[in-house]
């Protein structure tokens, strides 16, 4: 068997490092990396596992290196443009970009939810929003045990899910700096305004929550509403998730369902303030749940708060995992 060759799209951004922190850490059975850039940085020079690369420019002959597994993290105009053609080129590309999310073709996939559905891709699999990955890790085993009938996400995300200029824009902001990327100054506000808004007076970012959850969880006609908030923290999405489920539960049995679930951690001591915090998220790979309590307005709900890192699990470790199930189908077949 050939060696497996394995692209970087887009090594240099935010979610491109932590690409390689977590190939780094994980170990993949890979032979070849090779790194992709804007001809902006081509030609600069980037440290992975102990050697030295050289970040190539994107453009059309990317499907002359021959490779197996890529993963994109460069906008969804690159990702439209070049994964379709390294697809054809017997490449598997994992986008986490929003080009191919909804595209009925194309799986949209988060590990430890829809694992089966990497087995279903035509050369492209989807890595889910960051704020809807966190979410649906949480849903996943109480949805599989009660069966969810209404969700109401409220998102409390860092800057950090604009990439560096959302970085940038924080630390600007602190100094008393003029609003560049988002519409008034970021510092000591909460922003109810991610991506744009549409006509329905939702802007994408909520309606991509909606949209996705739908699709991951296969529940095509699940009530779902959002709304999502930039907050001034650099790191790590918190959200508020209300659920109404279809019938009654033992609330003890389901906090024990979600402490047994994989990639879960319950902090749930509210008497000794105990509770998922963004500064003990980032860097982690698991999705942090606590607030698990009754909603008293309806019958069957609940509410919980759930915290993750949204570069970390929101983006590079799910991409990361999906490409270790298609490295396992690689080397079973």
């Amino acid at each position: 068997m050939k060696g497996v060759n394995v692209g970087i799209v887009g090594a240099t951004g935010m979610v491109g490092r932590a690409f390689l922190e977590v190939l780094s850490e994980r170990k993949l059975p890979i032979d070849n990396y090779y790194f992709f850039s804007s001809a902006r940085s081509a030609g600069k020079r980037i440290q992975f596992l102990g050697k030295e690369y050289t970040l190539i420019e994107l453009d059309e002959y990317i499907v002359d290196y021959k490779l197996d597994i890529a993963l994109f993290s460069a906008g969804a105009k690159v990702s439209l443009q070049y994964a379709p053609l390294l697809a054809k080129n017997n490449c598997v590309v994992i986008d986490n970009s929003s080009a191919f999310r909804m595209d009925k073709d194309v799986p949209l996939v988060v590990p430890e939810v829809n694992a089966g559905e990497v087995k279903k891709h035509n050369g492209i699999i989807a890595n889910p929003n960051c704020s809807t990955i966190q979410a649906v890790v949480a849903l996943k085993p109480i949805e599989d045990k009660y069966r969810i009938k209404r969700i109401v996400y409220s998102t409390y995300q860092a800057v950090s899910g604009a990439g560096m200029k959302g970085y940038t824009e924080l630390e600007n902001s602190l100094k008393g700096g003029a609003p560049v990327n988002f519409p008034h100054p970021i510092a000591n506000n909460c922003l109810p305004h991610i991506d744009v808004f549409t006509e329905s007076g939702y802007t994408k970012e909520e309606i991509k929550m909606v949209e996705e959850t739908r699709k991951i969880l296969n529940r095509p006609d699940l009530a779902i509403t959002a709304t999502t908030v930039r907050v001034p923290v650099f790191d790590c999405h918190s959200e508020s998730i209300n659920i109404e489920f279809e019938k009654d539960f033992d609330l003890t049995e389901l906090i024990e369902t979600l402490r047994e679930a994989p990639s879960i951690i319950v902090q749930n001591n509210h008497m000794g303030s105990e509770y998922p915090l963004a500064t003990n998220a980032k860097g982690h790979d698991e999705v942090y749940v606590g607030r698990i309590r009754r909603d008293m307005s309806v019958k069957y709900g609940i509410n919980m708060w759930v915290v993750a890192d949204n570069i970390r699990k929101g983006a590079a470790t799910n991409a990361v995992q999906i490409a270790e199930s298609v490295l396992e189908e690689y080397f079973r077949g």
